[in-house]
């Protein structure tokens, strides 16, 4: 989290969901940690992987927390909606998602971290 950051609360979350054969989901996972979710340490108020083992394939849910949809845009591009596909997502996934999921965060309360 940046210095200007603290002390802000997050107002919107981003999520993002992809699925990958149950044979690749460790690598997947320690590839989308690496790749997606170390830089959105760096810019998101918070970030959590998610993941669901199920019967031959694994689902990944990331979700990254922001203050406005401004501060997404500035990490995401003009439209936060958007897909910023991995380099080597096409390689792992199932099926390359075409949209993200944003949500204003109404109520929130206790502590994920």
């Amino acid at each position: 989290m940046n210095p200007e950051q603290r002390g802000a609360h997050p107002k919107i979350a981003r999520i993002w969901r992809g699925r990958t054969p149950a044979a690749r989901a460790d690598e997947y996972a320690a590839y989308l940690y690496e790749h997606g979710i170390k830089p959105l340490e760096k810019k998101a108020l918070g970030v959590q992987l998610l993941r669901e083992d199920r019967a031959g394939e694994s689902e990944f849910v990331t979700i990254s927390y922001w203050e406005s949809v401004e501060a997404m845009s500035r990490f995401a591009g003009a439209d936060p909606r958007r897909i910023h596909h991995l380099e080597r997502d096409p390689e792992f996934l199932v099926e390359l998602p075409d949209a993200v999921q944003i949500l204003d965060i109404a109520a929130s309360a206790g502590r994920t971290g």
